[in-house]
């Protein structure tokens, strides 16, 4: 089945691009909005609307296979590419990537997305990491539906794992909004929970005070309104670097003291704390997570410490996993572009036996989620993020439908391997 065309319209995304070094560096909101200039280049101002770009692959049968090209939330940070702006894009994905795609057999997801991967621009670049995923999504959703197979038992068959039978964790995220949004969590009964958004000391607070008053909060508030007998989810605080400004990124012995006495607040749930510490390059933060892991394994604290900043490439997983960079790696979908890489690197992380926490960001799409959701189940990723946008209910509702319309599907025998 060959690939006769490819067509791109310009989008939005669930969320924001915002300038992590502005937010960073005490820039203040006002209600939805940010104060004062980016810092960041290609920023018009701290926090813009995020923009998408879908990519629609047409077969020679008439059948289109889809996905939208999206850029996290922070681009230009964390050794990031830069901001994502459709307009500058949609042509070179209606040039270059077209006259690459078209012609060719839909026959292999594996084959096809490593070659959007490699593929140069005119400078002779890779293309932007945004375009690589976007792609690649239309390339699987392309050859899956050439094949007669789901999206997941395509990524199966290609890598001869078995497709989860069952529903994965979801994370939720919260954004500011933060205790509203906890309940919003709470009453959906959702696995993991809650993100926190804790960006900045002012936060966190000068001695990480208000992170812990929070986790007291959240742990009393999860007591009070269970949504079922027995709900007992794990608690997951995104701290941006925050608890390393704090108390010194390679202050191992610091941060785990605090660490643990938030590890009592936090009882009898789990906790994970994802970004600690933010040490401006890739192996200063592989360095510095090591250190504070094998601080806390050493004295036994029961705090599962997930990598995050500096570790956004295939390369990087593998580099933080041989390192044991953490418990456990968010795989941030569209910073690995293509998504065979995603796939790739879930596999390695479970194969090292670290976390694999297949992330991305809230600034993404409906689409880029449901295929995302996909090459989770093809892969059994330790658990997923409930994305786009901040709001809880809507990312929460399109992946738990995902996993529920993939395992209905899969037990009447359709788009299954043959």
């Amino acid at each position: 089945m060959k690939i006769t065309n490819v067509v791109c319209s310009k989008g939005l995304t669930g969320f924001y691009f915002d300038d992590q070094k502005a937010i960073k560096a005490g820039a203040q909101s006002d209600g939805a909005m940010y104060i004062g200039e980016p810092v960041t280049p290609g920023f018009s101002r701290i926090r813009q609307a995020g923009e998408s770009i879908s990519v629609m692959i047409t077969l020679e049968n008439g059948q289109i296979g889809w996905g939208d090209c999206a850029a996290v939330q922070y681009s230009g940070a964390g050794g990031r590419d830069p901001l994502f702006l459709a307009e500058t894009f949609i042509p070179l994905i209606e040039n270059e990537v077209a006259s690459h795609l078209v012609g060719q057999e839909a026959d292999s997801f594996k084959r096809l997305a490593t070659e959007i991967e490699h593929l140069k621009d005119a400078n002779g670049r890779k293309l932007h990491t945004a375009i690589r995923y976007g792609v690649s999504q239309a390339i699987l959703d392309a050859v899956a539906k050439a094949n007669g197979l789901n999206m997941c038992d395509q990524i199966a068959k290609e890598y001869g794992t078995k497709v989860s039978e069952k529903t994965l964790p979801i994370f939720t995220q919260s954004g500011d909004d933060r205790y509203s949004n906890a309940d919003k969590m709470i009453m959906k009964g959702a696995p993991v929970l809650p993100h926190g958004l804790f960006n900045s000391v002012a936060k966190t607070g000068q001695k990480g005070e208000n992170l812990m008053a929070y986790v007291k909060w959240l742990t009393q508030r999860i007591k009070d309104y269970p949504p079922y007998e027995g709900y007992h989810p794990i608690i997951h605080l995104d701290c941006y670097g925050t608890i390393g400004q704090i108390f010194g990124a390679d202050n191992y012995v610091g941060m785990a003291d605090y660490l643990e006495e938030l590890e009592k607040v936090a009882h009898p749930f789990h906790l994970r704390i994802e970004g600690p510490m933010d040490s401006d390059s890739t192996q200063s933060q592989m360095r510095d997570l090591r250190g504070l892991r094998e601080e806390v394994d050493r004295r036994n604290i029961k705090v599962e410490l997930v990598a995050d900043e500096w570790c956004n490439t295939l390369e990087d997983v593998i580099l933080f996993a041989d390192n044991k960079a953490g418990h456990m790696i968010q795989i941030k979908t569209p910073d690995l572009g293509s998504i065979h890489n995603t796939v790739e690197a879930v596999l390695y992380c479970e194969q090292k036996g670290i976390g694999a926490y297949q992330g991305g960001t809230c600034n993404e799409t409906d689409r880029s989620t449901q295929v995302c959701i996909h090459c989770a189940m093809a892969t059994n990723a330790e658990q997923i993020l409930a994305k786009p946008g901040m709001g809880v209910d809507e990312a929460y509702m399109i992946c738990f439908n995902e996993m529920q319309r993939i395992i209905a599907l899969r037990k009447a025998g359709i788009g299954t391997q043959r």
